[in-house]
């Protein structure tokens, strides 16, 4: 179980801080102040007390903030990110052992305490609307206040596919600075040069005399008399790496395989209640009256306690097992207000958005050249809309926390991807100091974006301050999950090409796009109205994230977003806007080389000159490409830019009884320096059956002011008899890690539409493929 206890020291999330969150979340917050040393943070001190829980005991010695050594030589390395199953416990320790020479069947973990030095410095850089090759001063000063920023806020958070970017320098680092260190307590044990002891595999030895000893004696002896790393500090050269870039046994992976990992839905406490939810199935209503007397006399039932001010109105029930509170539940008679929103649906959001498009002009992200001039004197242009859903997160474990308040203090158990916000928004309802919540992370069943979220952190703490010195535990069901989640936002894309059909060019391509900001409401969700009711709306970057940012080499573009209103509440989903932005772009220029009588893949390559990784991802999937597709089957292709990575596919479909079936995915991806290949390859398949899941049914409709689907019925996901076979291709690459656990979801999409089109002849512009009234 992982665990966070408060450092005294840090900086309280107080309204000032909040503002400067505020700032860095819109890409414009510059600090003065000293340029933060990935060399340096490797080498930051731990917090003076040591967090107990896995691996842990006081006995283990902290080199510096991320790592320590027991007497018996096991290493414990600090991690500052959630696992979610993206194997991300085990990648961020293998960073460390590589450099510190440490045996990897001796490498632990443990989570680490608030702290500014576990700041995720590279997630709020997501937001700025730069090209992701522009390196010019204004982006590195940009990204060096937001990077500081984070550091100011012990901005801990797990999301944007960042964890291993963000740890990638300062982990090695303190590594290295530990390896340094304990070579040179041999070194002074044994009366030597440092250059004469060598580290590996958990001891030091001299060669000469033939003497060694094991890191666990060599830390009991630093400890006892401390040497400073030495200034002379250097990573090893990728030719001398034993882990990075090999698969070793993951570390979540035995526990996970016997069914003994601990998540926040296996928590059980002495004296522990359990609680449930009658939730407003209304967007926007209230809560009128509640009989509570039936519930009341049921066996088991504690307390039934109603919330008529949350923001999803609720009467929670609390009692000693689930099975009697979702009984008792049941045995409510509540009366909601249906509110202001019955006329709300689907259909008519998104006949919103198409009027909004037609008729706001929209924030220029990228204006390049004259494609307006373009345009208006081409002999041929060519237009098309296309239209995406909401989209649930539902992740595979329903929301959950535990909450127990006791003599001023609050203890949260919960799979969260924002330790620093829960414990925040904790202290905020219980009155208490952000130092008093104390908060333990299990493993997360499944994040995706969700689990930033803090509702179910406030719902269970209000419920542990009604019952002080008791444990309870507040368990969402599923339907409460599909119809109360926040969700991927609807979307609608118009796109116009100029073309030149005698040189079958492309000449201007004009792109705008009209969605709700899932930053804006994230924001406004997050903090207090104190803050968040005096700030204009803003442009949001993530609305347009691959569409302003396209790699291909087009003369002309202008790229515009609208921004709409939404009732439905909106957020983070796995890839953000590029998860309806690749489809948008990379369909409509599937039917532009068409319209030019182009090869795809080919076209493609001639936009990318001068983008020779790109053009090798693309390569890769050449063959797979090339290779005829068996009868009644079509190929499609989509190449796709995001989070530091570059993915391409090529999709296999055909159609049985007029239902599109996908039989085959290649993907190629190059994020940069691979630390541990099988969990890249991993991710790749989760992203490409999350994003097929999508494309085929994925929709959250609207009726009535109410959400429509309660189930996995009525929210399907790619089963095992429809999952297509997936090849997957590491692109070899020596540049830094990009992202992994996002991109393999934005061309899954694209790559199944275009290959439809080819099959039937005719283009599908509005997804899911097979929605719920067909």
């Amino acid at each position: 179980m992982l665990q966070f206890k408060p450092d005294p020291k840090e900086l309280n999330f107080e309204r000032r801080g909040f503002l400067l969150l505020g700032a860095a979340a819109g890409g414009g917050l510059l600090l003065g102040c000293s340029p933060i040393d990935p060399r340096e943070r490797g080498q930051w001190p731990a917090p003076a007390s040591p967090s107990a829980g896995a691996e842990g005991s006081t006995q283990n010695i902290a080199l510096n903030a991320w790592l320590r050594i027991a007497p018996d030589g096991r290493v414990t390395v600090t991690l500052p990110r959630s696992e979610m199953g993206q194997g991300v416990h085990t990648a961020l320790a293998m960073l460390v052992a590589e450099e510190l020479e440490a045996a990897w069947d001796q490498v632990g973990v443990e989570p680490a305490p608030p702290g500014r030095v576990y700041a995720n410095t590279v997630l709020l850089q997501a937001v700025l609307p730069f090209q992701p090759d522009d390196e010019s001063w204004i982006v590195r000063t940009a990204r060096w206040g937001l990077a500081h920023s984070s550091v100011m806020l012990s901005l801990n958070v797990t999301g944007g596919s960042t964890s291993v970017r963000a740890a990638w320098e300062p982990m090695r680092w303190a590594g290295a600075s530990a390896r340094e260190v304990l070579r040179a307590t041999a070194a002074r044990e044994w009366k030597v040069s440092v250059q004469e002891c060598m580290a590996a595999d958990g001891t030091v030895t001299h060669a000469a005399s033939g003497r060694r000893l094991s890191y666990g004696e060599l830390a009991s002896r630093w400890q006892r008399d401390p040497i400073t790393p030495p200034s002379s500090l250097a990573l090893k050269p990728a030719g001398q790496w034993k882990l990075i870039g090999t698969s070793p046994r993951r570390l979540d992976a035995p526990d996970k395989a016997r069914g003994m990992a601990a998540f926040g839905s296996d928590l059980a406490l002495p004296g522990m209640k359990r609680a449930v939810l009658r939730t407003c199935p209304y967007l926007g209503g209230r809560l009128v009256k509640v009989d509570a007397d039936a519930a009341l006399k049921l066996p088991g039932v504690r307390a039934v306690h109603e919330f008529p001010d949350w923001p999803v109105p609720a009467v929670a029930v609390v009692a000693d097992h689930t099975s009697q509170a979702l009984r008792a539940a049941q045995a409510l008679q509540v009366q909601w207000d249906p509110g202001l929103n019955t006329g709300l649906s689907s259909e008519a959001q998104g006949q919103s958005m198409k009027q909004m498009l037609g008729e706001e002009s929209g924030t220029r992200f990228r204006n390049l050249g004259d494609a307006a001039g373009q345009l208006g004197s081409a002999p041929k242009t060519l237009e098309a809309e296309y239209e995406v859903p909401n989209l649930a997160h539902a992740v595979m474990e329903p929301l959950n926390a535990t909450a127990r308040f006791d003599a001023g203090r609050l203890e949260l158990w919960t799979g969260t991807q924002s330790p620093i916000l829960a414990r925040w928004r904790a202290s905020q309802i219980a009155d208490i100091s952000i130092d008093d919540v104390t908060l333990h992370i299990p493993y997360l069943g499944g994040g995706f974006g969700r689990r930033l979220e803090t509702d179910v952190v406030e719902q269970v703490t209000h419920l542990a301050l009604k019952m002080p010195g008791t444990a309870v535990h507040l368990m969402w069901t599923r339907e409460q999950d599909l119809q109360h989640d926040v969700y991927r936002p609807a979307a609608v894309a118009r796109l116009r090409a100029a073309l030149q059909p005698e040189r079958r060019e492309l000449t201007a391509l004009h792109i705008k796009v009209a969605a709700p900001s899932v930053s804006d409401a994230t924001f406004r969700r997050l903090f207090p109205p104190a803050l968040t009711d005096s700030l204009p709306a803003t442009p949001d970057k993530t609305q347009i994230e691959g569409a302003f940012d396209l790699p291909y080499a087009l003369p002309h573009q202008l790229v515009e977003q609208v921004l709409c209103p939404s009732v439905l509440p909106v957020g983070y989903w796995r890839s953000v806007g590029h998860s309806y932005n690749a489809f948008f772009t990379e369909c409509f220029l599937d039917e532009v080389v068409q319209a030019l009588g182009q090869d795809p893949l080919e076209q493609r390559l001639r936009w990318l000159e001068g983008k020779p990784r790109h053009q090798a991802v693309l390569r890769a999937v050449a063959t797979a490409w090339a290779e005829p597709a068996k009868p009644g089957r079509g190929k499609g292709l989509a190449l796709h830019e995001s989070f530091g990575s570059i993915c391409a596919q090529v999709a296999e479909v055909s159609l049985q009884d007029g239902r599109p079936r996908v039989h085959r995915v290649v993907c190629a991806l190059d994020a940069g320096t691979v630390v541990h290949p099988d969990t890249v390859r991993a991710q790749l398949e989760s992203a490409i059956v999350f994003g097929l899941s999508a494309t085929l049914w994925g929709e959250v409709p609207v009726e009535d002011g109410r959400v429509q689907v309660r189930s996995w019925a009525e929210y399907p996901v790619v089963k095992m008899a429809e999952m297509p076979a997936i090849e997957t291709v590491i692109v070899p690459s020596t540049q830094p890690p990009g992202g992994v656990g996002e991109p393999g979801t934005p061309p899954v999409a694209p790559a199944v539409v275009n290959a439809l089109a080819r099959l039937e002849g005719t283009r599908r512009r509005r997804l899911p493929l097979m929605p719920r009234k067909a």
